[in-house]
């Protein structure tokens, strides 16, 4: 990934050919280049993507009725001020999620509420507020116990969990929790969150607080918003998001379990 400006310096440094950012931009629109913002995405390394491949090469068998059984969990950060956008990289039509054109990046940022919330076919858990640094007592205490138990027992007995491999989910007392409490907890693929369908649902409840909302002047009017419009996304919605499973699969399989436009 490289900006106009980055290749000038380059080829001056290289090649000590000096030529100016505009002469670049023009060599790039003659090979079919435009400027565009990057597709955001985690950082995927080789052993990333050969489990993803392994997973999505036994999962992509699945039929809607067992991944209805499934509870897609995770926490997400949400800032009162949006991040800067203005980030461009140069790519052809259709090269949306091609390497190269995906900023990798992690879903941190200052002046945030952490919240958590779990979506299936059948129900929608609370969202929750998490204060402070998740460890994994919290994680059993406040979220698995009260939260995630109850949700598996209304879906049914063959109810899933899926959550990340965060260190606070994969705490030794969580997995001793997960096996008393006879849990089915989902393996899964690190660095993978276009895999899991409530990164939709964070999106959309971000497009709901700001499109029913002014700016929020304070944390805590943004958690009152981000907890009334996730109540307010529609089941419809939710049922898309998990039905598209099958095709995150397909999508993951065929761009060699790189990032998808998930």
């Amino acid at each position: 990934m490289a900006t106009a400006n980055n290749i000038r310096q380059r080829l001056q440094a290289t090649t000590n050919t000096v030529v100016s950012g505009q002469t670049i931009r023009n060599r790039l629109h003659n090979f079919g280049l435009r400027a565009r913002r990057p597709v955001r995405g985690t950082t995927l390394t080789a052993n990333h993507r050969a489990a993803r491949r392994a997973w999505c090469t036994q999962q992509v068998r699945w039929q809607r009725q067992q991944w209805a059984q499934v509870l897609f969990t995770d926490e997400s950060r949400f800032c009162l001020e949006p991040a800067d956008g203005r980030i461009r990289v140069w790519r052809r039509r259709g090269e949306l999620f091609a390497e190269g054109a995906v900023l990798e990046r992690q879903r941190f940022g200052g002046g945030s509420v952490m919240v958590w919330g779990g979506i299936s076919t059948r129900l929608r858990t609370p969202l929750y507020h998490v204060l402070g640094n998740l460890t994994g007592v919290r994680y059993q205490n406040e979220i698995l116990q009260p939260l995630v138990v109850p949700a598996l027992q209304a879906i049914g007995p063959r109810a899933i969990l899926q959550d990340d491999n965060a260190p606070p989910h994969r705490s030794a007392a969580v997995n001793t929790f997960i096996q008393q409490a006879s849990v089915n907890r989902m393996l899964w693929p690190a660095n993978s969150p276009d895999l899991n369908p409530i990164e939709h649902m964070w999106d959309e409840l971000c497009r709901r607080v700001q499109q029913n909302h002014p700016p929020p002047a304070n944390l805590g009017q943004l958690l009152q918003w981000l907890q009334q419009e996730w109540n307010g996304v529609p089941r419809a919605f939710i049922y898309t998001l998990i039905h598209s499973m099958h095709q995150r699969c397909v999508e993951c399989l065929a761009h060699n379990r790189g990032h998808t436009r998930y």
